[in-house]
């Protein structure tokens, strides 16, 4: 992107100038330049003819309709007898806490089986809940630390993003209904990075989710009322410009003035910057943003109910869009101990897990897994109802997993783990079926899935140890 500020300042930069600028008004700067949203817009009519060849064999059903997949993740695991169905292969009755998927019964796999053995205590003790999320999709063990010397794996939604991610406006998009958090002690000395983020763009780098729904339509779709919002992107695409070009001017600027380690963390920084820089180029070569004609959503709800609902609702939105078709969603983060004053349950989630085989609180579990199954569905209803560009529905073209990576929330086991996978991924998969593994890496899972949406080249993820084909067709 060329420099469009009219007062080049790199040229004329010297040390006491710099010295005048409070750190605080600098970093400020810095803040602002970071924490702006990439506003794209969606298809790109001048898609060069050898690059739309090439996109048509990825993440595309054999009608050329767009292939979408997502990870939902729920916390604390699922009690067991309500979770597994009566049956086999397709002669299966689904047991308590899938009853809500009773609609999208056809579009369901339930896979019996799925492991992440590197979520087992070992030397490093106690920690349970956060390696759960953390290897979730990963498949590695992390790293158990509470400093800044987090490590962790790319994760199965980044390594597909990084293939895939440029044929649409957002390479990924990252949902949340709690907290979101980078650093502290969350879980036995493991650092809060592995509970509240599922994505990982590199091994010491997650993916921090939006959990604002208004800020999530703001930045898929723009600002204002429906026919306004092309005009309000615009105007802030025009703005991020203006501010980039004054911050890396004055940033590139300072380099020669910084001692080595200053200049590593400048070098972090103009990174995340040139990547903003990429999107806006992408965004001016790509077309017309989508305008879903909606009203724009409030901000976080105060029903935990609603909550989940509007930011199902958004991810629809997205799907049907178009605006991505890879994305992750943590309803909240492992070992939560939310309480669920709208099922008339006051103590915490996590708490009533380690129920040491009381009834009282396994019935409490028991609903609290019901409430969240619930929301899923009519997630899935309006996947279902919603047509594609082919004609089929939205979810006939998905693959969504939904799942825990503690499997028994009162023993912390992480094999036989609670896993669905929902859809028809365009053809490519066997749904409305139980499938029991017999006991397989969850990598296996998510590396043939990535096979579907055309992703090439990986041979490993995690700590696989091939491919998971009983889901094909």
């Amino acid at each position: 992107m060329k420099t469009k500020s009219k007062q080049p300042l790199n040229q004329n930069f010297d040390a006491e100038r710099f010295a005048s600028l409070s750190r605080r008004r600098f970093l400020r700067g810095l803040g602002a330049c970071m924490a702006l949203p990439a506003f794209e817009s969606l298809r790109s009519p001048s898609l060069g003819a050898a690059e739309a060849k090439a996109a048509q064999k990825l993440a595309t059903t054999a009608t050329g309709a767009p292939l979408r997949t997502a990870y939902v993740y729920f916390p604390n695991g699922a009690i067991q007898p309500n979770w597994w169905p009566e049956g086999e292969g397709k002669d299966f009755k689904l047991a308590r806490t899938m009853q809500p998927l009773e609609k999208v019964r056809h579009q369901l796999q339930i896979l019996g089986g799925m492991d992440h053995v590197n979520a087992t205590a070992g030397p490093d003790g106690a920690g349970d809940h956060a390696r759960a999320s953390g290897t979730f999709l990963t498949g590695v063990r992390v790293k158990k630390t509470a400093g800044s010397d987090i490590h962790a794996g790319i994760s199965i939604d980044q390594v597909a993003a990084n293939q895939i991610g440029h044929l649409t406006r957002f390479p990924s998009l990252e949902l949340t209904c709690d907290a979101v958090r980078k650093s502290g002690n969350c879980d036995s000395g493991y650092s809060c990075a592995y509970q509240y983020n599922l994505s990982w763009r590199s091994p010491i780098t997650p993916v921090a989710p939006e959990p604002n729904p208004r800020l999530l339509f703001e930045r898929l779709f723009g600002a204002g009322a429906p026919g306004e919002r092309a005009a309000s992107l615009k105007r802030r695409q025009a703005q991020q410009k203006s501010i980039m070009d004054f911050v890396l001017n004055d940033a590139r600027s300072l380099q020669s003035q910084l001692a080595y380690r200053d200049r590593q963390k400048l070098d972090e920084y103009l990174f995340s910057v040139r990547e903003i820089e990429k999107r806006l180029e992408k965004a001016e070569r790509f077309g017309r943003v989508p305008d879903p004609a909606v009203a724009t959503p409030p901000g976080v709800p105060s029903s935990f109910e609603d909550y989940l609902q509007v930011m199902f609702d958004m991810l629809v939105l997205a799907f049907q869009t178009d605006s991505t078709r890879v994305a992750t969603f943590l309803m909240a983060n492992e070992g939560s101990n939310r309480a669920f004053s709208e099922i008339g349950i006051s103590e915490g989630h996590h708490y009533l897990t380690h129920h040491q085989n009381k009834r009282e609180m396994i019935d409490k579990v028991a609903e609290i897994d019901l409430f969240y199954m619930r929301q899923f569905g009519r997630f899935l209803e309006k996947m279902e109802k919603a047509k594609d560009a082919d004609g089929q529905s939205l979810l006939q073209n998905s693959m969504i997993i939904y799942g825990s990576g503690n499997s028994d929330g009162n023993r912390h086991t992480h094999v036989n783990l609670p896993v669905l996978l929902v859809g028809g991924g365009g053809g490519t998969l066997k749904p409305g079926r139980y499938v029991k593994s017999g006991g397989i890496p969850m990598s296996n899972l998510l590396l043939s899935l990535t096979d579907r949406l055309g992703v090439k080249g990986l041979e490993r993820h995690g700590d696989s140890t091939g491919r998971f084909e009983s889901i094909g067709g």
